[in-house]
């Protein structure tokens, strides 16, 4: 973990093996290109053979930032069996779920193809992906928990994979990336949320994607740094786009997770729309509560990476305001990023916040007893 707390946020006593965790951001990868082929009709593994991945990389993988495989990943993660960082159940359970006691782990599959503008390419990979997780992953670790990943670009079809998968108790949640064609609030994206709604599960958003744009709104950063500081940022735009074109409105009972881009952004954010909203809200009669609102009581938050403030009271603020019930601890394994379980929380927390951080918030969400 890169956090290094200063004075005043000294660390907290390390979890002892008898402190259950759950791990809400776990990234498991391919062990080899063709892992996916018994899971695809031979049309797409024909058609994958003839134009391969590289059509497609862009959209899969999104700008060329040195973030892809293997550099995203800790260079002590690789399996000893061989193979990318993340490809091996066995050498997970040893490096991060039986030593971190980890109850709970949630599965977010990456480069999936979810972005893909062949959309029926994009919705068999993204089922091949799903069928993968259950046979390589779910069905060989009750703790690991799967989410079903969708081609989000066509949302009819993603709504029929949601609804195909609701009552697997494989799955806990729908998975999409921050970064698409449209801000995540627009009603081509709208079918997903009802899909998500009728099931029952959390619509899981993860930072990364390519919808074909720049990064940023200005267009195209020089440095990898900058696309990483730029998570949060496109976190908020579809955040923004979610409250104020009424998803949350329309469909009360959805449930948002904001995935892999921090949480100290959302009090300004939330404050700044109500500010703007009281002024403009005749432009959006559909939004009837302050924007606030929804946000606090729709979106949960993974806590990686961990916010760094210089004093403890910062971030004890920061987490009142969102509240200690809607954040879901993650260590993002097995990327460079990853945060420690050991060195997460400061010093100062209390028995009741501590237990609901590290494992009842995200039990209580996804439904695990």
């Amino acid at each position: 973990m890169n956090i290094q707390f200063r004075e005043g946020l000294e660390a907290a006593s390390p979890p002892t093996t008898k402190t259950a965790i759950a791990d809400c951001d776990i990234h498991p990868a391919r062990a080899t290109r063709t892992e996916l082929y018994p899971y695809l009709a031979k049309r797409w593994q024909h058609h994958l053979e003839i134009y391969g991945v590289h059509a497609y990389q862009g959209m899969m993988e999104g700008p060329p930032y040195p973030k892809a495989q293997p550099n995203a990943s800790r260079r002590d993660a690789y399996p000893p069996e061989g193979g990318p960082q993340g490809s091996s159940l066995s050498f997970m359970q040893k490096q991060l779920l039986d030593p971190n006691n980890v109850q709970l782990g949630v599965l977010n599959p990456l480069n999936t193809g979810q972005g893909i503008r062949n959309h029926e390419l994009s919705a068999a990979l993204c089922s091949a992906i799903n069928d993968w997780q259950i046979d390589k992953w779910t069905s060989k670790d009750k703790r690991l928990k799967a989410s079903i990943v969708v081609g989000n670009e066509d949302g009819l079809s993603a709504a029929a994979e949601i609804r195909e998968r609701a009552g697997d108790k494989n799955f806990v949640q729908v998975l999409l990336l921050s970064r698409n064609v449209e801000p995540l609030g627009q009603r081509r994206y709208w079918p997903i949320y009802q899909a998500a709604e009728e099931a029952g599960l959390p619509v899981g958003v993860h930072a990364f994607g390519f919808g074909g744009n720049p990064i940023t709104p200005s267009g195209w950063p020089s440095y990898y740094i900058e696309e990483m500081v730029g998570h949060s940022q496109c976190q908020q735009s579809a955040l923004a786009s979610l409250v104020l074109e009424g998803v949350f409105e329309r469909f009360p009972k959805l449930k948002m997770v904001m995935i892999e881009a921090g949480f100290g952004w959302a009090p300004s954010l939330a404050w700044r729309l109500d500010k703007v909203w009281q002024r403009l809200r005749s432009e959006v009669p559909h939004v009837k509560r302050p924007p606030s609102e929804y946000i606090r009581e729709q979106v949960w938050w993974t806590t990686q990476p961990m916010e760094d403030p210089e004093r403890r009271e910062d971030l004890f603020d920061v987490i009142k305001w969102i509240g200690w019930d809607r954040l879901l601890f993650a260590t993002d394994y097995p990327h460079w990023d990853y945060d420690e379980p050991s060195r997460v929380l400061p010093a100062g927390v209390s028995e009741d916040n501590r237990e609901a951080f590290y494992l009842g918030n995200a039990r209580a969400l996804y439904g695990i007893a």
